[in-house]
């Protein structure tokens, strides 16, 4: 007989719920539910939890304590122990240390040797007196001399007689031994010369070790200028005393949450404030906390542990000083494909440990002031994106210096100067990004639902199922964009494109990168600034510069780039929204850059996605703004109506390439070419009289524009 399996229904062998249903011998009769309804209501119910609450210690026990010791107890075992790799790291850098100090130091043994030898006339010396003061036993002189001094006879008499009980001993040993060494090295020296030559270096060298002097040391000794001493909590005390920060009398101070540990290339000090002080106090002292510490700036790093509460200070000093460390490859500098969708690899902080920027869905603004390492931030992240074969790189390089030339082979627009052709270039390329993102947002919108279920947006899948749509990452580059902020025909239309393009194109794939050496006021328009969601401030000189790239607030929550010097390239303050983390951008020579760069054009010619001009087309600047447009863009906030004069003057100064010819009319004429203008759109002018202008002329209420489409 063959045994049958038990059949399995949605994993269970022996169901609960029946899965067939039998049709009843007789039917029950049907209950009008539609005629009375009855509903039994209990008075007074309390409501009952579906699951039992966790029944916890009671506060302030003895068992509370110890559970909320084990809610954040430190591993058993360390974690080099448990990571296999960390261990073999750990490992190998100890095993490459100690074999390193041996064959350095057995590289110089003869130089050790030779000053031994040049001692030992020095060393032999102080050893035969050192052996005469102990046969003549003069330790005991200043005694029998005192004692003679008192005329004290017996006291003399017993010290003279012990004398000569201690010195005679003394006087035959030393003879003896001195004999016998001295027939022995003259027969040695006939028997076995070779021996007796090395016996006698021998000797000299341990003469040698007593005739040191105090400030020649005999071991040459490696002084590393950038490995700095081990922090302990007594200096953390000192240190934070000194700059003003310890408790007030009677009243509790500096207490540490946990003990001083390494961490990483350093140490990590948790240390909670005396009550009432933030740990931002500390962060404005950085300079002073440094100095008091006798450390490198480079080295303190004070922050601010906002998960447990505003007084608690995070302390991580370096061991090594990070702007004296060797340089940290980029990861993908030899091997790798990048995914702009993903982070992508930018730098390293001061541990040593990777960050990552994120530039999908979001924008980036770069700003530090010449020389502070803007260069090695836009390679860092130009190389990044041209190694991701799906995306679209538009590179405007305003310096015309040609930093970023070892990307153009891969660019489907690049442009390398400071004439005005080239800023107009630029222009145009944020209106193409400007017309893609409306096509994209076109396309997005008569998708279904089930399509976009994490919002309409731009996503890898959606971009691999409509190839055809083109809906790769397209990146905007454009470095020294103050260049178009501060120019006096480009200044307004940049702003506004600019601010545009960060709001709207994000979610359709659109990236636009800023990157300005001069991050003042004038130079970045707060509409863009205040837009942009990631940010990078290098080296600046002041707190207003520190809030225009970082955001209002920023130098006051402790986020500073003006302790950060000039010297050290690449580092600033990386920040997503009010965090920010320390980051020095991966060095990148122009040389290997050429050699990503063509792994980048390996992969895209593979792939398929070279356009532009990397295959030699001509790059058409797409505009599909209309005069709507432009009106809306320049129409200042909070006004309900203006007339057509001042309308025309604003679109001059906005895109003086259309508009300027208009001003050439007098005021009735540059009416009549905004309304015609406006007509294909059904948006008509009208009398308006605006008493704070010039009282009654042709004007249009904002009212009358057409609204907005969806995604724009």
């Amino acid at each position: 007989m063959t045994d049958t399996a038990p059949e399995r229904v949605n994993g269970h062998t022996d169901p609960q719920v029946s899965l067939l249903k039998f049709a009843p011998e007789q039917a029950p009769p049907v209950e009008d539910t539609l005629t009375e309804t009855i509903i039994d209501v209990v008075a007074n119910a309390e409501p009952r939890p579906v699951d039992p609450p966790n029944q916890g210690a009671e506060p302030g026990t003895w068992l509370a304590e110890k559970q909320a010791y084990l809610a954040e107890a430190p591993p058993v075992v360390p974690t080099f122990l448990r990571n296999a790799a960390e261990f073999a790291d750990a490992a190998r850098y100890t095993a490459s240390y100690y074999a390193h100090v041996a064959a350095f130091h057995a590289f110089r043994a003869p130089v050790y040797l030779a000053r031994l030898l040049l001692r030992s006339p020095r060393g032999a010396g102080r050893l035969l007196v050192r052996w005469g003061k102990w046969v003549a036993d003069t330790e005991a002189r200043p005694v029998e001399a005192k004692a003679a001094a008192s005329a004290d006879v017996e006291a003399w008499l017993a010290l003279s007689r012990e004398h000569s009980r201690r010195v005679r001993p003394r006087r035959i040993a030393s003879l003896a031994v001195a004999t016998t060494t001295g027939i022995t090295t003259l027969v040695a020296g006939f028997l076995v010369p070779g021996w007796t030559l090395t016996a006698a270096i021998a000797a000299a060298a341990l003469a040698g070790l007593n005739g040191k002097k105090g400030d020649k040391p005999l071991i040459t000794r490696y002084v590393a200028t950038n490995v700095l001493r081990r922090l302990d909590s007594t200096e953390v005390f000192d240190a934070l005393a000194a700059i003003g920060i310890e408790g007030k009398k009677g009243r509790k101070g500096v207490e540490f949450a946990s003990e001083v540990m390494r961490d990483g290339p350093g140490w990590r000090a948790e240390v909670d404030l005396p009550p009432g002080i933030e740990a931002t106090a500390v962060l404005e002292k950085r300079a002073a906390l440094a100095a008091a510490m006798r450390r490198p700036i480079s080295t303190v790093w004070p922050e601010a542990d906002r998960t447990a509460h505003p007084g608690r200070l995070v302390l991580w000093v370096a061991q090594r000083d990070p702007a004296k460390a060797g340089r940290k490859l980029w990861p993908l500098m030899k091997d790798g494909q990048a995914d702009v969708y993903e982070p992508l690899p930018f730098g390293f902080d001061p541990r040593g440990n990777l960050v990552e920027i994120t530039l999908m869905y979001s924008n980036l603004l770069v700003g530090g002031i010449p020389g502070s390492g803007k260069t090695s931030c836009a390679l860092a992240i130009v190389l990044g994106v041209a190694l991701d074969p799906t995306a679209e790189l538009w590179i405007f390089e305003l310096k015309g210096s040609g930093d970023l030339d070892s990307v153009k082979p891969v660019c489907h627009r690049y442009v390398s100067g400071d004439e005005d052709e080239d800023l107009e270039a630029a222009l145009g390329g944020m209106r193409s990004g400007i017309a893609e993102y409306q096509r994209r947002a076109a396309f997005i919108r008569s998708l279904p639902a089930s399509e976009v279920p994490d919002g309409r947006k731009v996503t890898r899948a959606l971009a691999e199922k409509y190839p055809e749509q083109n809906l790769g990452p397209r990146v905007i580059v454009i470095d020294e964009v103050q260049e178009l902020f501060t120019h006096p025909e480009y200044k307004e239309e940049a702003a506004a494109l600019a601010t545009r393009l960060i709001k709207k194109g994000r979610a359709y794939g659109i990236i636009l990168i800023l990157l300005t050496q001069n991050p003042d006021a004038p130079s970045l328009p707060s509409s863009v600034s205040s837009s942009v969601g990631t940010r990078l401030c290098l080296a600046v000189m002041e707190w207003r510069a520190n809030n225009n790239v970082l955001g209002t607030g920023a130098y006051d929550r402790g986020l500073r780039a003006t302790d950060i010097s000039v010297d050290e390239q690449g580092t600033g303050i990386l920040a997503r929204g009010r965090d920010g983390t320390t980051v020095r951008a991966a060095f990148i020579k122009q040389t290997e850059a050429e050699d990503i760069a063509k792994r980048a054009l390996a992969l895209r010619t593979a792939a398929g996605t070279l356009s532009g001009q990397s295959v030699g087309a001509t790059v058409e600047d797409l505009d599909v703004e209309t005069v709507v447009d432009h009106v809306r863009a320049i129409w200042p906030d909070g006004t309900e109506s203006m007339h057509s004069h001042r309308l025309v003057e604003a679109l001059a100064a906005y895109r003086p390439d259309l508009y300027k010819p208009w001003l050439e009319m007098d005021a009735a004429g540059s009416s009549t070419a905004l309304s015609t203008a406006l007509k294909p759109f059904k948006v008509a002018t009208r009398q308006l009289t605006i008493r704070e202008c010039c009282g009654g002329a042709k004007g249009l209420r904002y009212a009358d524009l057409p609204a907005a489409e969806d995604g724009e």
